[in-house]
């Protein structure tokens, strides 16, 4: 068989001529890095270690500037665009994609989001001043940002306070708190951390709407971290707990105007879907796998031909419906998200959401059960993507359960509404 008569998987956007120049020369970039990737990525899942190695290449490749303003010397990229270069990403290594997410968050909400938000002439000149000094940290100095979330609690589904809280003090704040499933801990830079302003004179402290969003350095004196890291999938990521023990930050670390981080999440919520793109690389890499192993051409395997069996021909079918459906939500949801979206949008965001995290697991399954037994060896990629593509549906703020709880609620009840009592 010659190179031309095998298998060419598709690009992950499927049809690549719809994307601008830029768009695919930033996805090629990645494809070039992703072989060494996919290399790596078995011994860093075996021993639950961070792939500093990828993200040194990510680095010299720019990457780590992607959504960071051409102007501040970044790449420009908007968010579509971050979802395209994600969604390759994971198609090679699905925790580096997962903890490049976790960097490339905080330069969208300081940058592109925080510039279609309202602010006071004095408020944006400080935001100004503040995001040029992280911008430049990580277009010249490499520096690798992570947002730690979860806290164990209700906040990270978005329905109460963040227990990690930060109270003024003279030139800055001090925080204390716990995160937990916090990528990149001790390999990031700096934490962009979610906490709750304390408020003088309110019993518990604060509410929602006194998100503060901070940079926290990691070498900063209070900060810590620990806990075992063993887990099922995504094992590469480190998400390990960290403490924060009144650590003093300055008022360079706000990364958000004080009480603007409510009103982004709530009026952005396509942020929470930067998530799914991970995801959607997984399904593409399961499924390329899949056709590979039935045609018999994966490197270092015996070439024996598995395709000619009507059941294989099914499920690989399946394979595909499932995968196209995904990238189809997957695109539609990245190309309309925008700024307070109307009812229809946000519940196609729900239901991407859902399909996505749900559907790759389901594909990495059917992917198992087709090829059969070999493929339950570490030697092969396909047991770490069904074990990565499992982690996708309980990620909060939005877990499976919530998107379906949400988007239910939302097909039956208008904002505001309520049931009246029946006679």
């Amino acid at each position: 068989m010659s190179p031309a008569d095998r298998y060419q998987p598709s690009h992950i956007a499927g049809d690549a001529g719809r994307l601008t120049p830029r768009q695919r020369e930033l996805v090629a970039r990645v494809s070039a890095l992703g072989p060494r990737l996919a290399e790596r990525a078995v011994h860093h899942d075996r021993e639950a270690s961070f792939p500093a190695e990828n993200f040194a290449d990510l680095r010299s490749a720019g990457l780590l500037g992607l959504c960071v303003p051409e102007s501040a010397g970044g790449l420009g990229a908007d968010f579509e665009t971050y979802m395209l270069v994600a969604a390759e990403l994971g198609r090679w290594c699905g925790s580096t994609a997962l903890s490049f997410n976790m960097h490339v968050c905080p330069t969208l909400w300081l940058g592109p989001l925080a510039d279609a938000l309202p602010m006071s002439p004095a408020q944006r000149a400080d935001h100004e001043r503040i995001r040029g000094l992280h911008q430049r940290r990580i277009v010249d100095d490499g520096t690798l940002y992570a947002q730690p979330f979860s806290e164990g609690g209700a906040a990270a589904a978005g329905t109460a306070p963040w227990g990690t809280a930060a109270r003024r003090v003279e030139g800055g704040y001090r925080v204390s708190g716990r995160k937990i499933f916090a990528s990149l801990a001790g390999a990031a830079d700096c934490y962009a951390v979610l906490c709750t302003l304390e408020q003088p004179g309110q019993a518990a402290g604060g509410t929602r709407r006194d998100m503060l969003y901070l940079g926290i350095p990691a070498d900063a004196p209070g900060v810590a971290v620990c806990g075992d890291w063993d887990p099922l999938g995504m094992r590469a990521t480190v998400s390990r707990d960290l403490v924060f023990s009144d650590v003093f930050v300055p008022d360079e670390a706000r990364l958000l105007p004080e009480g603007l981080y409510f009103e982004a999440f709530n009026r952005f919520p396509h942020m929470v879907s930067t998530l799914t793109a991970t995801y959607l690389g997984i399904a593409q890499a399961a499924y390329d796998f899949t056709v590979q192993y039935l045609r018999a051409e994966v490197p270092g395997m015996p070439k024996v031909l598995r395709r000619m069996y009507p059941t294989k021909q099914s499920d690989t079918a399946e394979m595909r419906i499932r995968l196209e459906a995904m990238r189809a939500l997957f695109l539609q949801t990245a190309r309309e998200a925008r700024l307070d979206p109307d009812k229809d949008a946000r519940m196609r965001l729900y239901a991407a959401h859902y399909t996505v995290m749900e559907s790759a697991n389901e594909l990495c399954r059917l992917a198992i059960r087709t090829c059969g037994g070999q493929t339950l060896l570490k030697s092969l990629p396909l047991e770490r993507l069904y074990r990565d593509s499992r982690c996708g549906s309980v990620m909060l703020p939005w877990t499976a359960e919530l998107c379906i709880d949400r988007l239910g609620r939302e097909c039956l009840y208008d904002e505001h509404e309520g049931d009246e009592a029946i006679e």
